[in-house]
């Protein structure tokens, strides 16, 4: 039988999913695009539609369709395997009852446990006619309430966890985020806790809150937000999940995996705050708006853990978006710490101007779609709209406006890319502040030169990181063929790796068995990637010397190390 990942390729060309995210143009009997996995200027991603597979020759990213979704995308294997089969029309689900055995690893009870408790969810809303007709009181029409999958926990102390219970362990529905250890205090076997007296025993995380499942791309429930429902005086408005082994708070924004096609079509993805903001704004026709409610917004695009993060994934759909929160103070700040985030990932970042006191929401509620469009059409780029800010605050005092120039504006500045964009934004500044291009151009250079070595290591760290990504793929790879066929030899060559996934070998062995069942070049393929593998540490080899070498000042250390370099550079090019 033919196992799913043969099906899936026999039914999807590599050219049909790659061009299906980012555009690709004919270069011969290849294709080429700028890569999505690297910031550059000129292609050198080529996709294979005779090999099926792409390659990078400015990162070394290389794979088939199934390494481009996992790694765009942000996925584990089973995420990827999920959204390429739904794409392709080809059934998991008599692939998983056949090998359920090896499929309920414990990311997979988890998922499962997120998806009952979804369920659980829905259900309990659907038989709360006030929670429901608070929802519609907000705008939300039925279909939209069902295809977000918005639910109502009640406010009882163990409802979900004894409905959970005789399916999942205690252990997995705490790890999963959704209930709390009566007793804080661990390590005593009795039921009584000898230091605060509580029994042992666990209570419901979300009570008394509208729910608001959080997806990954593949549209998997990872997480919960809960909006308190009666306002009690002491509970916090909203209450989100931990993180969890399946849910990091910063790779992944609510309602992505629904806005992801809409922000490839329109070449935009529109920020917003709040889920009600965004379901609203998708119910009235912008389907490529976002939330950063219940996630985290993170700096880098990749973390140290190698998982794609939130901003980093958007702006593999698109460079451009528009930040949308409210207008007061916090909104302001937000809106902040988010552009800056944007900025520094290359992104074209603009700022919508709402009304005082109105938030997305309040604006489709009140005024209706039209307005929302408007606002959206009438967004400024992010730093006239700090300017202008400035101006309208300080313009009387342009000793302090030009303090705030310096210290808000011209950072911002900094982070553009561009030369060209960079004096756009100085003249600009200068015409509306009427301070000399000089004062300001020699500000922007001093601001340069005190963010270099931070720019610089910030670079540094990516470029790490995304190889490691690749080395860590490999690995996962190589390891679980191993394992599936219980192969000593790969073992053998990969002993020091072993600790490293130990948690994980359900998974790997999965993934192995259902991409290589029935393969003919299994051990041609186990071969080219322990080349690979041994292409991937001498890579990580030298971009360490490579770091050690701009930090160093002694003459005969740097002469070592140039040594160092050149016989690395010669075994990776034997």
């Amino acid at each position: 039988m033919d196992s799913p990942v043969q099906k899936i390729k026999e039914r999807l060309g590599i050219e049909e999913v790659v061009s299906s995210y980012i555009k690709l143009d004919r270069a011969g009997a290849n294709l080429k695009a700028k890569c999505p996995f690297h910031n550059e200027k000129t292609p050198s991603f080529f996709v294979s539609p005779d090999r099926q597979s792409y390659y990078c020759f400015g990162c070394g990213a290389k794979g088939d369709i199934f390494t481009f979704v996992e790694e765009f995308e942000g996925l584990d294997f089973k995420g990827a395997l999920k959204l390429l089969a739904d794409k392709a029309g080809v059934s998991l689900k008599h692939y998983n009852r056949q090998e359920g055995a090896l499929v309920f690893s414990e990311k997979e009870k988890l998922y499962k446990a997120m998806e009952a408790a979804t369920l659980f969810f829905e259900n309990n809303l659907l038989k709360n006619e006030a929670v429901l007709e608070y929802l519609k009181s907000r705008g939300l029409e039925d279909k939209t309430i069902k295809d977000f999958r918005i639910g109502f926990a009640k406010d009882k102390w163990r409802e979900l966890y004894e409905y959970l219970r005789p399916n999942f362990s205690d252990s997995e529905i705490e790890k999963a985020g959704l209930v709390k250890p009566t007793c804080p205090h661990v390590g005593h076997v009795v039921s009584t806790c000898p230091t605060c007296g509580r029994n042992k025993g666990f209570y419901d995380r979300f009570r008394g809150r509208i729910i608001f499942p959080i997806s990954d791309s593949s549209g998997r429930v990872i997480a919960f937000s809960g909006r308190i429902f009666v306002d009690d005086g002491k509970s916090a408005k909203y209450l989100n999940s931990p993180e969890t082994p399946i849910f990091s708070k910063s790779a992944v924004l609510y309602g992505l995996d629904k806005a992801k096609e809409s922000i490839r079509k329109n070449n935009f993805s529109i920020l917003v705050e709040g889920q009600m903001d965004l379901i609203l704004s998708h119910q009235a026709g912008y389907k490529n708006t976002i939330a950063s409610s219940g996630t985290a917004l993170s700096d880098s695009t990749v973390s140290k853990e190698n998982i794609v993060n939130n901003l980093g994934l958007v702006r593999r759909l698109s460079p451009n978006i528009v930040l949308a929160f409210d207008a007061d103070k916090a909104g302001f700040n937000a809106s902040n710490r988010a552009g800056r985030i944007a900025l520094s990932l290359g992104m074209d970042v603009k700022v919508a101007n709402l009304p005082e006191e109105v938030d997305p929401a309040d604006l489709i509620l009140k005024a209706g779609p039209d307005a929302w469009r408007l606002v959206v059409k009438n967004s400024k780029h992010l730093i006239e709209f700090l300017l202008d800010k400035v101006l309208k605050n300080y313009g009387s005092d342009m000793r302090k406006a030009g303090r705030e120039i310096k210290e808000k504006i011209l950072p911002y500045v900094d982070t553009l890319e561009s030369s060209i964009e960079k004096m756009h934004f100085i003249k600009k500044i200068a015409d509306m502040s009427s301070i000399p291009e000089s004062a300001l151009k020699d500000d922007l250079e001093k601001i340069k030169q005190e963010n270099k070595y931070q720019k610089e290591e910030l670079q540094e760290t990516s470029v790490v990181q995304d190889n490691v990504f690749r080395k860590d793929y490999i690995e996962r790879r190589l390891l679980g063929i191993g394992l599936w066929k219980k192969d000593e030899q790969i073992l053998d060559k990969l002993g020091e790796v072993l600790d490293k996934y130990r948690d994980t070998q359900n998974d790997l062995i999965f993934e192995a068995e259902v991409f290589y069942q029935g393969s003919d070049n299994l051990q041609k393929d186990v071969e080219e990637m322990f080349r690979n593998l041994e292409t991937e540490k001498i890579n990580e080899e030298l971009l360490k010397k490579m770091q050690e070498l701009h930090n160093i000042k002694d003459k005969d250390q740097e002469m070592k190390l140039l040594a160092e370099i050149n016989e690395l550079n010669k075994r990776k090019h034997a």
